[in-house]
């Protein structure tokens, strides 16, 4: 009887791996397909919404230009058809009821101040907020503090503003004591100024403008001790009164 054979599966398992087994060394065309990096395509970046930003940006740049452009040219055409002018301020009166310094170098005084204030204009209102007030020597020595109280300041009109204002004890260096009541003997008087400032805004019919710092300063008054309980007149005759604008650009609004 004829046997048989069977080929064992061992044998042709290794058989085909032996097969399947890479040459080596490794060809170079293996070596760069194992190290090569799998491609991943990168997507393009949206330049999209820069430009969009930009555009943005230039539409309000030209924007703000237009409208600064038509409140400039609104501005100019008010002027020229109302011709506004600045108000004007005159010291009416100022009484000293007391004015001294202790030996503690206290300066307490008292003073009653009234100041008038014109609107030139036809068409153009005033509207103040309350005006501080403040009296000085020409070395800038606070001899007074006090305020006015807001008022409106209607067309072709004057206006009479009244105020007390003090010194409240304050205390002065030696310096300043020292100057202070050598010029107080003087028979001439110690020559003063005054300082205000406050905040108006104008008005012509509907149109107003924002708020502005207005700064008056006042030279010229000279003041002397009074003589008993009586206060003493000071001389005003060549007080001169200037007017300044804080901010000199004015925006019209609606």
């Amino acid at each position: 009887m004829k046997d048989t054979v069977f080929p064992s599966s061992r044998q042709a398992t290794n058989g085909g791996a032996a097969a399947a087994k890479p040459s080596f060394p490794a060809t170079k065309s293996q070596l760069c397909g194992a190290t090569r990096p799998l491609y991943r395509p990168q997507p393009k970046p949206h330049r999209y919404r820069r430009s969009c930003c930009c555009s943005c940006c230039i539409w309000t740049t030209v924007a703000i230009l237009i409208l600064l452009l038509l409140a400039g040219v609104s501005a100019a055409i008010l002027t020229l058809i109302y011709s506004p002018h600045r108000p004007t301020f005159t010291v009416s009166s100022l009484k000293v009821s007391t004015l001294k310094i202790t030996s503690s170098s206290k300066l307490i005084t008292n003073i009653t101040l009234n100041v008038n204030a014109k609107n030139p204009n036809k068409e153009l209102i005033y509207i103040y907020d309350p005006i501080a007030v403040s009296l000085r020597t020409k070395n800038d020595v606070v001899m007074a503090n006090g305020s006015f109280g807001p008022f409106v300041h209607g067309t072709k009109n004057n206006t009479l503003l009244k105020a007390t204002i003090s010194g409240g004890s304050q205390e002065l260096d030696d310096s300043s004591a020292g100057e202070l009541r050598v010029a107080l003997k003087n028979k001439k008087g110690l020559l003063l100024k005054m300082k205000l400032d406050t905040k108006v805004k104008a008005k012509i019919g509907g149109l107003k403008t924002p708020k502005v710092g207005i700064r008056v300063i006042c030279e010229g008054i000279k003041v002397t001790v009074p003589n008993g309980k009586s206060p003493s007149k000071a001389s005003i005759s060549n007080a001169k009164c200037k007017v300044d604008l804080r901010v000199k650009v004015w925006r019209w609004t609606f």
